[in-house]
């Protein structure tokens, strides 16, 4: 289909574009920006007078529940809600169940994600057998099943003697090696950020050294490996201090964080309310400002949804017994929004966090507006609020902290590889 988009607000990070112009599309791709090509003969003319016109959304960790887990949520349910939130790529963790450790499995995933014609998924794959630390996987061949990258999850990896091999290996091959920083037994057992609510409320705690202490190993290791690493989901100020510190030594290590993390803290578990029950925990005001100033400064490449959809029952249970996780594919974009627009941060540099930072780290052409560029847009009224409820999400799961809120930045469409996959 030949897709004209006119009188948009087109917004581009890559290319440093923010202007009032037309794009247009044909064959899948990209043919004009800011002009009409002579001969250029439409099928769906797009007005979006007053909308904004971006590169869709790259999110870097979004659990498809698929395969083992379809009773939290399904591919189809999950695809769509990611296509409503204006994200057209994303990358999916190894813990599913099974784990992302053979290359049947992987391969079983990208022709299912590929038959329902959505979004683009980009499998992670696990770095050991069934994510249990001992064994490593055979990454080559995951790699060839389709696997930008290697993660263990929030599985610990306790066993620092695997994680060096893993590494190892990882750096043979040039592949990527993505963790979470938690130190298990440090974390063992808490629920919450070591501080006063945690203490008034009597929830077992895990201290940011648990991060800071996980986060030193990484950072020696991989430097010991020269390896590739991304830090998934940095959640303390000290943490972003040892990340700008091993950045400006050189190190080729990247980092994210929860959009969560970005507008939350330990203050939102008030309550118990048991949607604020993440992983990381929620931590300080202080902590959460430093994230903050660590995407500003680009310490922080890329915010993430973290999507995590759970069944109702399993957020009906007491703080501590609830299962972790949120969903969040349908707020990135509208949450990303809200903080540039608090934050007073250029909307070209706020959308390059979810677009062009989080593209480059997966290692894929996408995140950007560039003539001849696979044709995946987002298209948002920056100025219409939506109601998050239970009726208005797609996802399976319905757990967010942000439950009854007004929302900046309703998406109008999303198109993939030329093709609108969303229209509101």
């Amino acid at each position: 289909m030949k897709i004209h988009i006119k009188n948009g607000r087109l917004i581009d990070p890559k290319n440093g574009i923010d202007i009032i112009g037309d794009l247009c599309i044909a064959a899948g791709k990209i043919v004009s920006v800011n002009n009409i090509p002579v001969g250029f003969q439409d099928c769906r003319v797009i007005d979006a007078t007053g909308l904004i016109v971006c590169p869709g959304l790259v999110d870097l960790s979004a659990r498809l529940r698929e395969p083992g887990l379809e009773y939290k949520a399904t591919l189809e349910s999950e695809l769509k809600a990611a296509a409503a939130g204006g994200v057209t790529s994303l990358a999916c963790p190894p813990d599913t169940d099974p784990p992302l450790d053979e290359p049947g499995l992987v391969e079983m995933l990208k022709h299912r994600t590929k038959g329902l014609d959505q979004v683009h998924v980009y499998p992670v794959g696990a770095l050991t057998q069934k994510l249990k630390g001992e064994r490593l996987t055979e990454m080559a061949e995951l790699r060839d099943a389709g696997c930008v990258a290697f993660s263990h999850a929030d599985a610990p990896l306790v066993n620092l003697h695997v994680l060096m091999q893993a590494m190892q290996y990882a750096s043979t091959f040039g592949f990527s090696v993505w963790l979470r920083p938690q130190e298990a037994n440090l974390a063992r057992n808490g629920v919450a950020h070591d501080g006063e609510i945690a203490t008034r409320l009597g929830l077992p705690p895990i201290p940011v050294c648990a991060e800071t202490i996980a986060l030193s190993n990484i950072i020696y290791l991989a430097r010991e490996a020269a390896v590739k690493v991304h830090l998934c989901r940095i959640s303390s100020a000290e943490g972003v201090s040892l990340v700008r510190a091993a950045k400006q030594q050189g190190l080729p290590i990247t980092c994210d964080v929860s959009i969560n993390h970005v507008h939350l803290s330990e203050m939102d578990i008030d309550f118990f309310d048991t949607n604020c029950h993440l992983v990381p925990p929620l931590r300080s005001l202080h902590d959460r400002d430093a994230l903050s100033r660590g995407l500003m400064d680009g310490t922080i490449d890329a915010i993430c949804s973290d999507h995590a959809p759970v069944d109702e029952d399993a957020k009906l249970l007491p703080f501590g017994q609830a299962e972790v996780g949120a969903m969040g594919l349908e707020l990135l974009l509208s949450l990303t929004f809200k903080w540039a627009t608090s934050m007073n941060i250029p909307l070209i540099e706020a959308l390059n966090t979810v677009t062009l930072a989080p593209a480059r780290i997966l290692g894929i052409d996408a995140g950007h507006l560039t003539l001849d560029a696979p044709a995946d847009i987002c298209i948002f009224d920056p100025e219409e609020y939506w109601h998050v409820s239970a009726a208005t999400i797609k996802s399976q799961g319905k757990n967010t902290p942000f439950l009854g809120r007004e929302l900046p930045g309703q998406v109008k469409f999303t198109l993939t590889d030329g093709n609108i996959v969303y229209e509101s």
